[in-house]
């Protein structure tokens, strides 16, 4: 092999671990939370006066996710190697234009790429896909120089393992809370602390005094602005941002309790109750709905379950929602519901908990456990205080990631060993077999 040729392949097999890897995270970040992607897609909708196509969110974030996983993990074992990069390339020309569009426009904070396991700026996005679209061009050049991990009696078994592992995986985190939690409000996350930001640390601003002399404008600080000189006219006051500083993690966690008369047909008062329900030294549950009208009603009776053992045993429990309060009484009424009812923002609410109804439990501002309505704590386990039961207990959240995500790679990669085993002992046998009884029937008819 010539040095023009070694050199080739090792540009083809760097390019392929790189465009494999970004894939594969890429997709498997967005897979963990397919509603916070479809949430960013909704942002995209409405940035592109497309908001009547926000119904398709949830569908697109799952066939993104899906194929994006997909084709980082046909790049990196090899399979279909033609047409994946033809794929690729394609996928990365398109994403190339657009986050390029996005990044002098501005219409969307970040592009979601990585979900919330890791925001980057626009144009940090554009850059990125700027390495991934010359990583493409050269996959597509030499796409037969790229390594193959199986054989091709294997693809197909291989490519189809992975499309149903990655589908299993999203249908997981649709049904469930996301396995693993990048938002703000994670197990373990402290909400007094992730609302502020430490001193020193905020935005820095500084005030300028603009003042005229001979028809020609100057800017002074407060410590240098002509005070004594009269010949200077004071124009205006202006604000100069120096650094826009650290932003707080959790922004719009209000709650607001409602009160309602007997019937639950006038609002009777309102009251702003995050402060109390921060600092409650005892545990606090928090059933969140973005929306009462949308709500799954085959976990009403487990929540009602809920709300009768925080009442047993002296905890707070709450209804918070984003509905009107109109819709709040007559949803009430119609469901013969007596929950202490309360507002936040529906965003808010949708960053806390994926799921509608979602379920939160609170001590001292901190997350202690969460849940999606499928998978809230049935009546028969919750026997005595909390203090008492794993439910209260707060959870390395750290240690439980690295523990899932071990259980997850394990699942992913164990059956393509497996398979990648098969196909060596088996198939690759065989081959060598036909070869070997191929060379000798060419020496019996040398012979």
């Amino acid at each position: 092999m010539s040095k023009k040729d070694i050199c080739i392949k090792i540009l083809v097999e760097i390019s392929r671990i790189i465009l494999g890897v970004t894939f594969i995270f890429s997709g498997f970040a967005k897979a963990v939370d397919p509603f916070g992607f479809a949430f960013k897609i909704e942002d995209y909708f409405a940035a592109f006066h497309l908001s009547s196509l926000s119904f398709l969110a949830l569908p697109i974030s799952a066939l993104l996710c899906i194929g994006e996983f997909a084709m980082g993990a046909c790049m990196l074992f090899g399979l279909y190697r033609r047409w994946n990069s033809r794929l690729m390339l394609a996928v990365m020309a398109f994403m190339t234009v657009l986050t390029f569009y996005l990044a002098i426009a501005n219409p969307v904070d970040d592009c979601g790429c990585f979900g919330d396991a890791l925001v980057i700026t626009n144009w940090q996005t554009f850059y990125k896909n700027i390495v991934l679209l010359v990583c493409s061009v050269i996959a597509l050049l030499y796409c037969e120089r790229i390594s193959n991990i199986f054989t091709g009696k294997t693809y197909w078994l291989a490519f189809l393992y992975i499309i149903i592992f990655i589908s299993l995986f999203v249908f997981r985190n649709y049904l469930f809370e996301p396995v693993i939690d990048f938002r703000p409000y994670k197990i373990g996350a402290n909400i007094p602390e992730l609302m502020g930001v430490e001193e020193g640390q905020g935005r820095e601003q500084q005030t300028l005094l603009v003042y005229a002399k001979d028809g020609i404008e100057k800017e002074f600080t407060e410590d240098n602005y002509p005070w004594e000189d009269s010949t200077w006219v004071f124009v205006r006051m202006d604000t100069k941002v120096i650094s826009e500083g650290a932003k707080s993690p959790i922004k719009d966690f209000v709650i607001t309790d409602l009160s309602f008369d007997s019937q639950k047909a006038e609002l009777v008062g309102q009251n702003d109750i995050t402060d109390s329900i921060l600092s409650d030294s005892n545990y606090v549950f928090l059933m969140l709905s973005p929306s009462l009208e949308d709500m799954n009603m085959s976990y009403l009776s487990d929540f009602e379950d809920i709300d009768n053992y925080a009442s047993d045993n002296g905890y707070k429990f709450y209804l918070v929602t984003s509905s009107t309060t109109e819709e709040i009484m007559t949803w009430a009424r119609e469901n013969v519901i007596n929950f202490n009812f309360s507002t936040m923002d529906e965003r808010a609410i949708k960053t806390v908990v994926r799921a509608n109804p979602g379920l939160i439990l609170l001590k001292k501002g901190v997350v202690i456990n969460k849940w999606a309505g499928i998978e809230v704590p049935s009546e028969v386990d919750l026997k005595g205080p909390l203090d008492n039961l794993s439910y209260g207990q707060l959870e390395d959240a750290e240690a439980r990631n690295k523990r899932v995500l071990f259980y997850i790679c394990s699942v992913f990669l164990l059956p393509l060993l497996g398979l990648k085993g098969l196909d060596f002992l088996f198939f690759r046998r065989r081959r060598n077999n036909v070869q070997g009884e191929s060379e000798i029937e060419e020496d019996h008819l040398h012979e």
